[in-house]
Formats: structure tokens, C-alpha cells, sequence
């Protein structure tokens, strides 16, 4: 027993002499690093995360497409001919049917009474055009007005209570920005493909040369898709899908939309006005790079070089110069001209605007008042034209004159004439837009049409269209 008692004792103290240089050489030399410390410490342990968030994966689309599939129609547009009145004619012509269906398209109701935005490209040409709902209910649209050079159409159908889609401000998407593209491709209703915004203010060069600002996706977008709405995750539009870039025709990873803030602005002015008012700056320039920036010893490679300042214009009012770098307009960075195109054509003559500019070292602002970019068309020939600058007539050393914008129609010959001068029509001296209105409009269509071109030399030569 007293064996046991002494075991026991000598096996505490143990414990006691270990427990005790446990706390006095181990706890005490080496205490527990707070955050700080940890901080300050060098490790060679790599930092790790543990938060367990999907980033980019966890956005929830369901709303906006159960908003906007509701909202995107389909579109028809259609050839109306007379029937054959008799067997001969039916030999000959080889239809038996008074329409011919020869494109479907996508469009955007923007208003519950039936206003819908489509491509221009969707309905050109069409005898008549058939709409029909998510619903399978079908109309019949009256076209209120185009603009064919922005590639937008504005439809009208008699119905009330629909389903239609806000629009957004394009200028506020992001690059990386999750957007759903809804149309109908190859003829299949209500599709919806997501992607995100890769690129924005794109010029893809599509019409005339004039520079376009498109919204760049990776949604796909096939032929079909024309017209329809491509939104954001909250379901507003945000622009109107328009373009593929495919050497096959169908998608391949890069789908173009019309920004929401050019399309919003055409139709209210086809609502408000009947037609468009374009206003512009009045400069003419190219995008900054790095050869234009050694040529004039620049330090800069980004925004819009100004190469001439149309007289009577907005800017030369404002003092704007030839050599002038556009950095910014209303706090938008302007880096290529198809960004200053994009923004300025969401505006109306008038309006003013606010231009940061880099001259010679030097930044500084200038507040500048659009004007007015006036077009006619002179129907009998094709030719779309405007008024001449100052600048365009010395070019052609002719004192008056207007300038020929471009053709309406697939004609080389006429193509050519783009940016030459008319001085004289039915042999009256033209110097502006109203003129040329003035004696078309009181022409009578059946007569022959002389129109008189000025070349570089300032040589006439006059041609006659019957």
C-alpha cells in the first residue's frame, strides 16, 4: 500500500514539473500571432481565398427573358402581286399566289399601343409587312417612318395592352456586361442566347463609309435576329441586334446591336418630326494613332484628330482648329471616331455639348452648339445631297453648289459621284438644300431633269435624265 501511495505522488509531481516548463520554455517564448503580426511576417506561404462566390456565373437571366420574349415579335416581310387574270399570264409568270414572302426579321414593341423598332434592312422593299406576337396572334404593320443610313424602322399595329420593353442607357454598359440577344433565327420564335457586351462603339464599316458605333456581343445572333432586342440583366433594351460578321453567313462569335440611346433618339424624332434630325459637329478627322501622333509630335495616341472645321458650323463657332485632338465629349471618352459619331448622333440640332480638347500640349474645354445635317433626295436620279461647305467648293473651285452625299441605288456610276458638286439644276444656280427642294418639288415629274456637275477643275458638265 505504502508502494502505491509513493508511485502515486512521484506520478503527480511528473505532471506538475511538466505542465510547468511546458508554460514557462514553450507557451511563454513562443505566443499565439494575432492578424497583425501575421501581417508583418514573412511567409512563404502563397495567400488563398476561401470564399466560395462564383463570380460571373451566378446571374439569374430567367426574369429579364420572361420580360423580353413577351415583347419581341416576329416579323414578315412580304411581295403583294396581282393574281394572274389568265391562263397566259399564269404560263408566264409561273405564280399562282398574290404574296411572296422575301424576308423574317425580329422586332422590339417599345409602347403598349403597338409601336415596334426593327431594321430598316428587315422591311426595305416590302408591299406589306406581317407581325406576329409571342401569342401567335397576327397583324398587319403600317410603317411610320425609316432611317435607312442608322439601319432602323419604325412599325405601327392596332393593338393595345401589350407587352413592351423600357429602354436602357446604352451609354452606361460595361465591356464584360452580361446581355441575352432575343429574336427569332432561322424562323424558330422566342430564342434567347446570353453572352456579354465585348466590345463597345465598333465600326464594322457596313455602309456608305461613314463611321458606325455598334454594341460588339458574343450572344448568338443569326440571320432572323435582325431587328430584335438585345437587353440587360434587369430586362431593358439596350440596343437592337443588326449585324454578324461571318464568312458563312450565320454566327461565328461576334454579333453587332445598334446602341439603345441612337435608336430611342431616331424614333422620336420620326414621332415627333416625321423624319430625323441629325445634328453634327462639324468636323471632319480621323482616329489618333501613333504614326499621326510622330507626324505632328503628339503626345498622344487616342482620340479624334481634327483635319478641317466646316465653316458656319458648331465648332469653328466654338474655335475649334485643324490639329485639334477630341478627347471627350459630355465626359465620354472619345478614342476613335466611331465613339464621337455614337454619341453625337443620339443628339439633335440645338442641343449643346460639352468638347474637351488637346492642342499643342494644352487641354482645355469648349462648349459646342450642334447644327443641322439636312439631306434631299432628288427621287428621279438616286442622289442623296447636302450643303457644301465653304471648304467643298474651293475644293472645286466653284462659288456655289451642293454636295452629293451618296446613291440611293445600286449604280457604280452613281456611286462614284459620291462627294461631287451639283452647281445648277433645270440650268438654276443651286446653293443650299432648300434650293434644290424648291425646284424638284415644283418640277413636274414627267419632264426631263438636267443636272449640272462641277469637277476638281471647276469645269460644267451638264446631263439630262428623262
Amino acid at each position: 500500500m505504502k508502494n502505491f501511495a509513493a508511485l502515486l505522488l512521484v506520478s503527480i509531481l511528473g505532471g506538475i514539473l511538466t505542465l510547468g516548463s511546458y508554460k514557462l520554455f514553450i507557451e511563454e517564448n513562443h505566443p499565439l500571432l494575432s492578424d497583425k503580426t501575421l501581417s508583418e511576417t514573412k511567409s512563404e506561404i502563397l495567400p488563398v481565398t476561401y470564399d466560395s462566390t462564383l463570380y460571373g456565373t451566378n446571374a439569374d437571366f430567367t426574369e429579364a427573358a420572361e420580360k423580353t420574349v413577351h415583347a419581341v415579335v416576329n416579323v414578315k416581310n412580304m411581295a403583294v402581286f396581282n393574281k394572274p387574270g389568265s391562263i397566259w399570264e399564269y404560263y408566264h409568270s409561273g405564280q399562282n399566289s398574290g404574296k411572296v414572302l422575301q424576308g423574317v426579321g425580329s422586332g422590339v414593341i417599345i409602347s403598349p399601343d403597338g409601336y415596334i423598332i426593327t431594321n430598316n434592312h428587315v422591311i426595305s422593299g416590302a408591299s406589306e409587312i406581317q407581325v406576329t406576337l409571342n401569342n401567335n396572334k397576327n397583324y398587319k404593320a403600317d410603317v411610320i417612318g425609316t432611317d435607312p443610313k442608322a439601319d432602323i424602322a419604325l412599325l405601327k399595329i392596332d393593338a393595345i395592352d401589350l407587352n413592351f420593353l423600357v429602354f436602357g442607357n446604352s451609354n452606361n454598359i460595361k465591356l464584360g456586361e452580361w446581355v441575352l440577344a432575343v429574336g427569332n433565327p432561322f424562323n424558330l420564335t422566342s430564342t434567347v442566347t446570353a453572352g456579354i457586351v465585348s466590345a463597345k462603339a465598333r465600326d464594322i464599316n457596313l455602309n456608305d463609309g461613314s463611321p458606325q458605333s455598334f454594341i460588339q456581343t458574343d450572344a448568338a445572333i443569326n440571320p432572323g435576329n435582325s431587328g430584335g432586342a438585345l437587353v440587360n440583366i434587369n430586362g431593358e433594351l439596350i440596343g437592337i441586334n443588326s449585324a454578324i460578321t461571318s464568312q458563312t453567313g450565320s454566327y461565328i462569335g461576334y454579333s453587332f446591336a445598334i446602341p439603345s440611346n441612337n435608336a430611342r433618339k431616331i424614333v422620336e424624332d420620326i414621332m415627333e418630326y416625321g423624319h430625323v434630325q441629325q445634328g453634327i459637329l462639324g468636323i471632319r478627322g480621323s482616329d489618333m494613332n501613333s504614326a499621326i501622333a510622330k507626324q505632328f509630335d503628339i503626345n498622344t495616341s487616342q482620340g479624334v484628330y481634327v483635319a478641317v472645321v466646316d465653316s458656319e458650323s458648331g465648332a469653328a463657332k466654338a474655335g475649334i482648329k485643324t490639329g485639334d485632338i477630341i478627347k471627350q465629349i459630355d465626359n465620354i471618352e472619345i478614342r476613335k471616331m466611331s465613339d464621337l459619331t455614337g454619341y453625337i448622333n443620339s443628339k439633335r440640332p440645338g442641343e449643346t455639348v460639352v468638347v474637351s480638347l488637346f492642342r499643342k500640349g494644352n487641354e482645355g474645354k469648349v462648349e459646342v452648339k450642334l447644327t443641322k445635317y439636312e439631306t434631299f433626295v432628288i427621287e428621279p436620279i438616286g442622289l442623296e445631297i447636302t450643303n457644301a461647305s465653304v471648304n467643298d467648293l474651293k475644293e472645286f473651285k466653284t462659288k456655289n453648289g451642293v454636295k452629293i452625299n451618296r446613291s440611293i441605288k445600286a449604280d457604280k456610276q452613281l456611286e462614284a459621284l459620291a462627294g461631287a458638286i451639283i452647281s445648277k439644276i433645270d440650268d438654276q444656280k443651286v446653293s443650299n438644300v432648300a434650293d434644290v427642294k424648291k425646284i424638284i418639288n415644283s418640277k413636274d415629274p414627267s419632264e426631263p431633269l438636267s443636272i449640272t456637275f462641277v469637277n476638281r477643275q471647276g469645269k460644267e458638265q451638264t446631263y439630262i435624265w428623262r
